[in-house]
């Protein structure tokens, strides 16, 4: 009986029409292009468009390409991995507007929030419904609008101009070719530092848990983040995280075709880099151009790094992310 493994044969992302440059901030607070370059590495980002948008129409239009360019039909669909911390409802979850949108009715579909890790974790449930053979093919996404969700004054400029919008999609499948496959996936999370980046509202364990009006101001419905201790644990562990998959599978960093972070910031990133000792061809990084798109971060980099042929058959791929919770995963693949 031959192994299961499983294997991404298609991706696919959508960013939505509007660019907001770092200087347009500037009618929503004090800011500069320099300041926000300096400290993030962000040029622009892409903002939803109200009436046209959604987290579920845009993580649709991702799963088409990934669909089309895996040569494959929605029909041929059995599992739906869906990554946001940013739905359309409280509930249901957006993978059921997605599956709808596909006329996916009766596929299973699992919504997850692991902020930015969201879409390495979704990737590692897939992984492991393929090789046990309950499942064959499966859509992996990760979709945020978050441009909804930031406090656009001076005051909160600190995490506004940090993050985007967008999607990203991958399609997974079962193959028995063990030299293409996903090596494995690496999960972890740290709940102490929960409160170091979050949004607290709306909460059910409150009293009044939905934002009105009246409470639309308090610091609860604003997101929170402590950026030193974000980025203090971000370059620990993603180092770890990339070094525990290498190490699983008998590869050092040498050994990487190219690196996929989770695009949180450039200072991160190239932190990483230099400390593994990585030249730049081996690292991608698209942040100047999309900001933090968190679920969607990893699956839009992949796929623009895919399309630009820097990911290529035979290729040793690792995909790693760090985000609110805390919580910081890798996958190694075997492109």
């Amino acid at each position: 009986m031959n192994t299961l493994h499983s294997k991404i044969t298609g991706l696919g992302y959508y960013v939505p029409e509007t660019i907001v440059k770092n200087d347009d901030l500037k009618q929503y607070m004090d800011t500069s292009d320099t300041w926000i370059q300096e400290r993030t590495g962000i040029q622009q980002r892409r903002w939803f468009t109200y009436g046209k948008d959604t987290n579920a129409s845009m993580a649709t239009a991702a799963s088409r390409m990934a669909l089309d360019r895996a040569g494959l039909d929605a029909s041929a669909v059995d599992l739906i991995v869906y990554a946001t911390l940013s739905p359309d409802y409280y509930f249901p979850g957006s993978a059921f507007l997605m599956q709808r949108e596909l006329g996916l009715e009766g596929v299973a579909v699992i919504d997850i929030r692991q902020q930015c890790s969201g879409f390495v974790y979704a990737l590692s449930i897939a992984d492991q419904f393929i090789k046990t053979g309950m499942y064959k093919t499966a859509l992996v996404i990760g979709s945020e609008i978050q441009s909804t969700l930031m406090d656009k004054t001076t005051e909160g400029r600190g995490v506004a101009v940090i993050f985007g919008d967008g999607a990203g999609a991958a399609v997974v499948q079962a193959t028995t070719d063990p030299s293409h496959r996903i090596l494995s996936t690496h999960l972890h999370a740290d709940g102490r530092f929960a409160e170091e980046l979050y949004l607290k509202d709306p909460g059910s364990s409150r009293p009044d848990h939905f934002i009105t009006p009246e409470t639309a101001t308090e610091s609860g419905s604003s997101v929170v983040m402590n950026g030193n201790a974000v980025f203090k644990h971000a370059v620990v562990r993603f180092m770890e995280v990339i070094n525990e998959s290498l190490t699983a599978n008998g590869y050092q960093p040498d050994d990487l075709s190219l690196l996929v972070p989770h695009q949180a910031n450039i200072r991160i990133s190239n932190y990483v880099q230099q400390q593994m000792g990585l030249p730049d061809e081996k690292v991608f990084n698209n942040i100047q151009y999309y900001g933090n798109t968190t679920a969607a971060s990893i699956p839009i980099a992949l796929t623009e790094a895919f399309d630009q042929g820097r990911v290529k058959s035979g290729d040793l791929v690792c995909l790693a992310a760090f985000g609110s919770g805390f919580t910081w995963a890798s996958a190694l693949i075997r492109w």
